[in-house]
């Protein structure tokens, strides 16, 4: 903001009190200031030059206006020595100016302007070179503007007369207008009152059913999970090698026995968890998630679903993304149950399966389409109801209580994200699982000072060692298993991987004695096999260590291998 000198004017004695009056009403005028706020300039300056008059204190002002985005008359009123700063003069500058900015030896009395004014230099020159009036001149023009006011006020004060006998005869007609509100409003209340007392007394009822209804589930649910593992177990003796002999209807029946209870069990744990999902109890363990092994579960355990040649799952290839950190247990039953429904309603055609990052930065998708009978419009939003199924043909005999997606949508909110369906009767469902990924301090893998390789293909070795090249500041090398375990034991090093076929022994040996050592346990391990480890990916798992696929070996997968090791280690070895 920039300033502009207008003139400048000493104070001595009263007589340059009465020129600093005038003038600093000239210089509001040329400012663009009204005619009262012109008059509140020159009363501020005038009582303020008086006080410093009083105190027998030289006195410099100096006019300036400030241009900018809030434009202002600046008055600086500077002396030599200290001066008291009290009294009625600036008091009254205090009330008349926007604002006073003080210190020992000067003060600047601030007036906005209501808009920047360009002044000519005749404007200036004019002001600079202005003679001033006499005490009796100056005097006049105060009576005048004073007459003025009183004339004003007289003018609002019969306005006011006016206005005030109009209100009091509002007034009496609103306090009777209120008297008969006032006794309607009552009859009212009382009618409200007994209308909440009766909302309240069902509210007291439907919470009291709701919890019932859920001790009731949790409780026959409990009950039945007991005989149901009974007749499961019993099932899978009759049906084990150690068994006695059977005939061919014989297995046939134990298998259709054990195939019927295991999903009356499923039924009933899923009731269980919908009661606690209800009830607010149920709560997720957070913690990073290896969504190879996740991929590989949901192959193992929906392909058997599929009865039909006519009908082909495809699982696609787990492309690269965020960590995510999750309750693992809630995802596979959401993704569980979203397949097995596909699996019901779909009697020809495909069941795909991708995971995918997306929509938002920092989401991922897993998603579910089939070829099957479709959702009509009305009935999409009904699904995720409880206990609602949808009618067509396809559901008779289709075993299910309708709480599927009811219960995988819960678990969605659950864990922060949402589980929607997009449907066309006779074309297809896609139904898409959103969940939050993690923060961007678990992204990228944290660099190791050691990393320890153990294969017994020294091609693989070779891959392994060039990808981690920018990622590990020293690799140790070794063909068996054995010796890779000295080695770590040894030399203690930042990272593993292992082959999960290494001569001498296996991967997963490996880790297991990893895990038992306290001072080794939180070592991340990567485990590199080759297609469908099958009950290999379980174990990996649940020994807190990732896997790496032996032909899909390059920085890229190495370093989410990594990432994923350092991530499930974190959550094993509970920091």
């Amino acid at each position: 903001m920039t300033t502009i000198d207008l003139l400048r004017l000493q104070i001595v004695d009263e007589r340059d009190v009465f020129l600093l009056r005038q003038r600093g009403r000239q210089v509001a005028a040329a400012a663009g200031l009204d005619g009262q706020n012109q008059i509140r300039v020159a009363t501020a300056l005038s009582d303020v030059g008086r006080e410093l008059v009083r105190q027998d204190v030289a006195t410099t002002a100096v006019f300036r206006l400030r241009r900018g985005p809030v434009p202002a008359l600046l008055v600086e009123l500077s002396w030599q020595e200290p001066v008291s700063n009290t009294g009625p003069g600036w008091d009254t500058a205090r009330r008349l100016m926007n604002d006073l900015v003080m210190s020992a030896t000067d003060v600047t009395l601030v007036k906005n302007v209501p808009h920047a004014v360009v002044l000519d230099e005749a404007v200036l020159q004019a002001l600079r070179e202005g003679t001033g009036t006499t005490a009796l001149d100056e005097l006049r023009a105060q009576n005048q503007e004073l007459l003025e006011t009183l004339e004003n006020l007289e003018s609002k004060s019969k306005e006011l007369e006016r206005v005030n006998a109009e209100l009091e005869e509002t007034n009496r007609g609103v306090v009777a207008l209120y008297q008969e509100l006032s006794e309607e409003l009552e009859q009212t209340n009382q009618g409200v009152v007994a209308l909440y007392a009766e909302l309240e007394a069902k509210s007291a009822e439907l919470r009291a059913a709701a919890a019932a209804r859920i001790r009731f589930w949790s409780n026959i649910s409990h009950e039945l999970r007991a005989p149901i593992n009974s007749v499961v177990g019993l099932t899978r003796l009759l049906g084990g090698p150690g068994g006695d002999p059977m005939t061919d209807d014989q297995r046939h029946h134990v298998d259709l026995i054990n195939e019927s209870a295991a999903t009356l069990l499923a039924l009933v744990n899923e009731l269980l968890d919908t009661a606690k999902a209800e009830s607010g109890s149920l709560r997720p363990r957070m913690a990073p998630v290896a969504l190879d092994y996740v991929i590989t579960q949901l192959r193992s355990a929906a392909r058997p679903l599929v009865r039909s040649d006519d009908v082909r799952l495809v699982v696609e290839a787990l492309p690269a993304l965020r960590p995510l950190l999750t309750d693992e247990t809630m995802l596979v039953r959401i993704l569980r149950n979203v397949l097995s429904n596909a699996v019901k309603f779909t009697a020809r055609g495909e069941i795909r399966f991708t995971a995918e990052a997306g929509p938002g930065p920092d989401e991922v998708r897993f998603v579910v389409t089939d070829t099957g009978i479709g959702i009509p419009p009305a009935e999409q939003d009904r699904v995720f109801e409880e206990f609602y199924q949808v009618p067509n043909e396809l559901q008779i005999g289709a075993s299910g209580t309708g709480l599927g997606l009811s219960y995988a949508r819960k678990l969605a909110e659950i864990l922060g994200g949402s589980l929607t369906l997009n449907s066309t009767p006779g074309v297809g469902t896609e139904v898409v699982l959103t969940l939050p990924t993690a923060k961007d301090e678990f992204v990228q893998p944290a660099p190791v000072a050691c990393a320890l390789i153990a294969d017994g293909d020294a091609k693989c070795r070779e891959q392994l060692s060039d990808a981690l090249a920018g990622l590990a500041a020293e690799i140790i090398e070794t063909e068996d298993g054995r010796t890779a375990l000295n080695l770590a034991k040894s030399r203690r090093p930042d990272l593993v991987l292992v082959s999960a076929s290494a001569p001498l022994m296996s991967g997963s040996a490996v880790l297991s004695v990893l895990r038992l050592d306290p001072e080794l346990a939180g070592v991340p391990v990567v485990i590199v096999c080759g297609d469908d480890p099958g009950g290999l990916a379980r174990t990996v798992h649940s020994l807190g260590a990732a896997m790496l696929h032996e032909a899909r070996i390059s920085p890229e997968t190495v370093g989410r291998a990594v990432r994923d090791a350092q991530l499930t280690a974190r959550g094993t070895d509970g920091r």
